[in-house]
């Protein structure tokens, strides 16, 4: 009676009248159909059958009823956030269209192999936030077109090593926060396909060897708050194409580095929110073509050593942050990093910054924020840049009279410059310097040649004095008044 009571109401919404529930927004010329929070606790029977995009998000619906079979067309659904607790099998059965189907946020417990039977065009599944525990074998077998799988935040712990099987087009993997001990290895080689694998907060505390076989082709791994103490020496070995890799907010105690040096094609690499205490030097050794770098929140990290980055000359970004015992970096630490054009030190324990750290006016981005500065005369030529440049705020925590006030905001007298450029300082540093290195060359050159020096004196002493006699003797000759009388005497005239 009831099914009978569905095909009629279907019937009569293909027939042009379609009805729009309240709380929903329906649109039949895009053929999208909008419900959320509309306070629903079935799906609705009386949408045009010729819909597209269906989104019923925060309602109360509790499970995929025969209505649902009506709705053949639909090629994007989004059941998030409402009540489903199991789902019948053949559930999507007439959704042959099907590209995207959204569950997450569900109390969805268990769903086997006969769940998702029907949807030949899936591209996409989302279960994350359900009660799922266990991933039984062949579960998405059917789902040979699923392109990304999400099933993150639920409690799975025991994956069958064929649970993957048949998921030859698979791209994307989410299985982070979850309650695994051990890394699911043995469930990889199904997955040749996979590009981007997330599978951190979970509670791995070791990587063995080879403990993503099979992913030859990932490129993307994020082990976030895997409870991480140690890798083995090999624990990364097979993945040849990784360019991307996060190991935040894990329990490392030094840098990895001889097991990361395998990954020769890594381009970016977050490694903060550990507990080692210095990144030494060639800490990255063997990653030449790394770009960007976040070391970022590590509690213990006080010194980063000259030549940590030596073997990244090819580094464009370095990013450390809100290290709350890092003071200072080592003198040439990142001196040689010619591609290096955004660098962020925001909130760590720096109380100044040289001159010569990096090469300043060549970033594009810096954030030296939130660092306790001690705005002094030192700091004169850091002031300029920020005046010069947009930049992150800087503001001064010592000394006292100059507290909160921001740097690029102060003169140089408030700083406590003589002078009013701290390089008009040095270029009358450097003239002072040179007259007196000139002067002290002259002395010694004299000193060297005082006998050449005298005999010359001594020749010009003796040329003055019978230039002398001999000018007194001609004087003595032509007197005043015979040069007065000859003169005078006329000059003798030729008469014709």
């Amino acid at each position: 009676m009831l099914r009978a009571l569905v095909i009629c109401l279907v019937v009569s919404t293909a027939r042009g009248n379609a009805f729009c529930p309240g709380g929903c927004s329906c649109d039949d010329e895009i053929l999208v159909v909008s419900c959320i929070e509309a306070n629903l606790d079935v799906i609705p029977i009386t949408l045009n059958p010729a819909i597209q995009r269906l989104v019923l998000q925060y309602n109360r619906v509790k499970s995929v009823d025969a209505a649902f079979q009506f709705y053949g067309q639909l090629q994007y659904v989004d059941l998030s956030h409402n009540n489903l607790v199991t789902i019948p099998t053949k559930s999507f059965d007439s959704q042959k269209r099907l590209l995207e189907l959204h569950l997450s946020h569900n109390k969805i417990s268990a769903i086997t192999n006969r769940t998702f039977e029907g949807l030949k065009q899936l591209s996409v599944l989302n279960l994350r936030g359900n009660y799922l525990e266990d991933l039984p074998d062949r579960l998405f077998s059917v789902l040979s077109q699923l392109e990304q799988l999400d099933l993150g935040q639920n409690r799975i712990c025991r994956i069958d090593s064929e649970a993957f099987a048949g998921l030859i087009s698979l791209r994307v993997l989410y299985l982070d926060d979850n309650q695994l001990k051990v890394v699911p290895t043995s469930s990889f080689p199904p997955l040749g396909s996979l590009a981007e694998l997330k599978v951190g907060l979970n509670s791995f505390t070791t990587l063995p060897d080879d403990a993503f076989k099979g992913l030859s082709r990932l490129s993307s791994l994020d082990l976030t708050g895997a409870g991480l103490v140690n890798t083995s020496e090999n624990s990364f070995r097979g993945l040849s194409a990784l360019r991307n890799l996060v190991l935040t907010d894990n329990k490392l105690t030094k840098i990895p580095t001889k097991q990361l040096a395998i990954l020769v094609r890594l381009e970016e690499l977050a490694i903060g929110q550990n507990d080692f205490t210095v990144l030494e030097i060639n800490a990255f050794k063997g990653l030449k073509k790394l770009r960007r770098l976040d070391v970022s929140g590590a509690p213990l990290l006080e010194r980063v050593e000259n030549g940590a980055f030596a073997d990244n000359l090819n580094l464009e970004s370095l990013t450390l942050n809100s290290n709350k015992r890092l003071r200072s970096l080592e003198d040439g630490v990142l001196t040689g990093l010619p591609h290096l054009r955004h660098l962020a030190l925001r909130d760590n324990a720096f109380v100044t910054f040289p001159e010569s750290l990096v090469a300043w006016p060549e970033l594009h981005k810096l954030d030296l924020s939130e660092n306790p500065l001690y705005c002094g005369c030192t700091l004169e030529w850091l002031r300029e840049l920020l005046v010069r440049r947009n930049t992150s705020q800087v503001l001064c925590s010592a000394p006292p009279h100059l507290r909160d006030k921001a740097l690029k905001s102060l003169e140089a007298d408030e700083l406590g410059c003589t002078l009013h450029d701290a390089r008009q300082q040095a270029i009358v540093g450097a003239l002072c310097g040179t007259a007196v290195a000139l002067t002290a060359l002259l002395g010694l050159l004299l000193y060297h040649y005082r006998h050449q020096v005298h005999n010359v004196l001594k020749d010009c002493r003796w040329n003055k004095r019978v230039m002398s006699s001999k000018e007194s003797e001609y004087q003595k000759t032509f007197s005043d008044e015979d040069y007065v009388i000859r003169s005078s005497k006329p000059e003798p005239v030729t008469e014709l």
